[in-house]
């Protein structure tokens, strides 16, 4: 028969009760159940097993045999010293279910001569300071005398030498289940040198605190280790049963070590209703944390790609990202990472729990995951393959002082699908690299780091929520955020935003204005010929100093290592006001036209990216925010021109609206790139005059209007259209309204709609 048990100790957070729940479906499966099998229900743990309530308790209580966790390489260990109160009970007991642990001592023990040598030099150097009966005075001048430094490096030095020397001995002679213990608390690397994978410290230990030490504490305050059945002693049952069960114990230890894997009851400052608080710990709880902990076996360096840590190869480790959490700060990005928790709803076996654990090295591409985001784009491609729906995401961040702790850093949900539009992000890989490299360096502004993390949380959230356009439009605020911040001169050498792909418009399309008008501006181009046209014709060339022969980088002037941004007449716009920014984008149009011998507004609609008469009677009636539209635009000025006019999509259509106030037609039409579409074959030229945009611009629209109606009538247009008053911030709005660009289509319908005698002849 199957007993379901719902495990409400084990939870996906804190660390420790997540481990404990692996720890607990590991030890059933080898030594009771292997059929056993455990999966996540919520914020529980459920166990499958034919181990019913009581004979499940029994189990941990009378037949559980301790897996040997040993790390001889510490000085906290407990082996460098006589008859230490955690080894020494251990080492001599009798009981059978301990066989293990006394079989991995004595496998530490025969290592161990050279090195205890080693430490005992140093421990009496460091005793001759210590007698008693020497004044303070006479320590210090000890302390601080050359022969006596000089007597210790050495020592220390030997020492050092030794245990370097010691791990690679252990790894190559331990064999049974200690060995199992050594798997999962370090790798070696190619030189033969210890790394740490973070999940156990720094090989068992973090500062002070070594874990197998205090593992074999815990254990002798459940079992009764002098016994000979190594019974459970009086509280056990208690304890075993608040670790499964979370039942409320009267009975847990005060002031023992809990290490980073509970943060909540490590004790501290602000621990507690008083100033200070002493750690409370439930012994089982540590003794099946560190259980769970071995499934997550390191793998050696050299199945990682050239220049990865070996910290990343294991399982769901990568390097820290201050990004995607609430408490994010530039001290969270410490060496030892992040490590993401898969959570499953699917009933998975021990082994193949262990499988999904060994394939645990996500990749982006052809490279490895580096970074948390690297690992959510990843995992959000997967979709739910392999039964996994979320991941627990850790980091191994300074809290508390100066205590490492294993922080909760928030959940993160598997798609059910994969998200065809996270491809988009492929375009920012290396670019990302390089802006984080600017972020991180000494001299970086409090704003750049800032607009890095903030770009890291929308990133992060777009992962999660592909297939929603006001995310990825948040990644577009994000990326020209970065930007406004380049062109001030900090950060400038990552680049400007790399080329992106048309993909990006329909992730961001919400069927808005904003997003059309935006796209509107950012692709028009400016119908300029010659060597350098393509620079000529961009409009992003008015919002970045972009060199002449790459517009794919900045332009810079200055010796190697004190280069700053070559900023010429041509740039705008500014990123402080969408208004404004318009406006001299306009100005700066008209002149450069008038420099080129053009007598037009320069500014051409892209194919299928043409103002809107609906988007813009929006813009007009001031129902659109312009400053979002010019920050849209300004991030879209970064796509790939030449692929949307090989094959631009298809974007959402505007619902019907009114066209735009009749005055502001006349001004459309006398500012206009193109010849007006009536009369002869070609057209009849409007020659803009810059004096009417210059008018409309300082506030003067009745001017402005004169000017224009004069223009059209000189066509032989004409419009009922008279003097109209307007108040100096509409007809800075008009003004701004003229930097998005229209089809002749459009124009023909502003014409009829001026003067019905019109023949159009051609339709939106």
């Amino acid at each position: 028969m199957i007993h379901v048990h719902r495990l409400t100790g084990c939870s996906p957070t804190p660390l420790a009760h997540y481990l404990k729940a692996i720890g607990i479906l590991r030890l059933v499966a080898e030594q009771a159940d292997p059929d056993a099998r455990g999966w996540w229900d919520g914020e529980d743990f459920k166990l499958a097993t034919e181990l019913d309530k009581v004979t499940l308790e029994d189990f941990f209580l009378i037949r559980y045999q301790p897996t040997p966790m040993f790390s001889p390489w510490n000085k906290g260990s407990g082996f460098f010293a006589a008859k230490d109160p955690a080894v020494y009970p251990v080492e001599h007991s009798v009981a059978s279910r301990f066989t293990l642990l006394r079989a991995g001592i004595a496998a530490a023990r025969c290592l161990l001569n050279d090195l205890a040598q080693a430490d005992q030099g140093v421990r009496t150097i460091k005793d001759e300071t210590k007698v008693k009966g020497l004044s303070r005075a006479a320590r210090e001048q000890l302390r601080t005398s050359p022969e006596y430094k000089k007597r210790l490096a050495e020592a220390e030095r030997s020492f050092k030498r030794l245990k370097a020397e010691f791990i690679p001995s252990v790894r190559m002679s331990w064999r049974g289940a200690h060995r199992d213990w050594i798997d999962a608390a370090l790798v070696l690397a190619e030189d033969g040198s210890a790394l740490f994978p973070s999940l156990l410290g720094t090989g068992g230990n973090d500062g002070r605190l070594d874990f197998t030490n205090n593992f074999l504490q815990r254990l002798s305050e459940i079992f009764d280790l002098a016994s000979e059945q190594g019974a459970p002693r009086g509280s056990a049952r208690q304890w075993i049963s608040g670790a499964l069960w979370a039942q409320a114990s009267i009975d847990c230890r005060s002031g023992c070590a809990v290490g980073q894997y509970l943060p909540g009851s490590a004790g501290g400052a602000n621990n507690a209703n008083g100033p200070e608080g002493s750690s409370l710990l439930n012994p089982f709880d540590f003794v099946l944390m560190l259980e769970g902990a071995l499934v997550f076996v390191a793998h050696a360096s050299r199945k990682l790609a050239v220049g990865e840590r070996v910290r990343a190869s294991a399982p769901f480790a990568v390097d820290a990202q201050s990004a995607g959490y609430a408490s994010a700060s530039d001290s969270d990005e410490s060496t030892r990472g992040e490590q993401w928790m898969p959570l499953w709803v699917q009933p998975f076996r021990l082994h193949e729990l262990r499988r999904l654990l060994a394939e645990g090295r996500a990749q982006i591409g052809s490279r490895p995951s580096r970074e948390p985001l690297d690992l959510a784009r990843s995992i959000a491609r997967l979709g739910t393959a392999r039964g996994i729906t979320a991941f627990q995401r850790f980091g191994y961040i300074e809290r508390n002082g100066q205590s490492n702790l294993a922080v909760p850093l928030g959940r993160f949900s598997v798609p059910e699908q994969a998200a065809t539009q996270l491809d988009c992000l492929d375009d920012l890989d290396t670019w990302l690299v390089r802006l984080r490299r600017e972020a991180r360096s000494n001299n970086a502004s409090a704003r750049l780091k800032h607009a890095e993390r903030q770009l890291g949380n929308a990133l992060f959230a777009v992962t999660q929520h592909a297939t929603e356009p006001s995310r990825w439009q948040r990644v577009l605020l994000a990326l020209a955020d970065i930007e406004a911040i380049q062109v001030s001169g900090t950060g400038f050498k990552a680049g400007p935003i790399p080329t992106l792909r048309r993909d990006w418009v329909t992730a961001v399309d919400d069927g808005e204005p904003a997003i059309r008008l935006a796209l509107a501006l950012a692709l028009q181009t400016g119908g300029f010929e010659g060597n350098d046209a393509r620079w000529w014709n961009s409009v992003r060339r008015h919002w970045l100093p972009l060199d002449r022969k790459r517009p794919d980088r900045f332009a810079q002037t200055g010796s190697v290592g004190h280069t700053k941004l070559l900023a010429g007449p041509e740039i705008a716009i500014h990123g402080r006001s969408g208004r404004d920014d318009a406006i001299a984008l306009v100005s700066r149009r008209l002149v450069e036209g008038a420099q080129h011998g053009k007598r037009a507004l320069p500014l051409f609609a892209a194919p299928q990216a043409g103002s809107r008469s609906a988007d813009l009677s929006a813009l007009i009636a001031g129902e659109v925010d312009l400053d979002q539209v010019m920050a849209l635009a300004r991030a879209l000025m970064a796509l790939n021109c030449r692929d949307w006019y090989r094959n631009p999509p298809v974007l959402s259509r505007s619902p019907p609206r009114e066209l735009a106030d009749d005055a502001w037609l006349v001004l459309r039409l006398a500012l206009l790139p193109f010849p007006l579409p009536i009369g002869p074959k070609n057209g009849i030229a409007i020659y803009a005059d810059p004096a009417i945009f210059r008018r409309l611009a300082s506030g003067d629209a009745a001017g402005a209007l004169a000017l224009a109606l004069r223009r059209l009538r000189a066509a032989g247009i004409r419009s009922a259209v008279r003097a109209t008053a307007l108040s100096p911030d509409t007809a800075r709005n008009w003004a701004a309204a003229l930097a998005f660009p229209i089809y002749p289509s459009a124009a023909t319908r502003y014409l009829r709609r001026l003067d019905p005698t019109v023949d159009p002849t051609k339709e939106d």
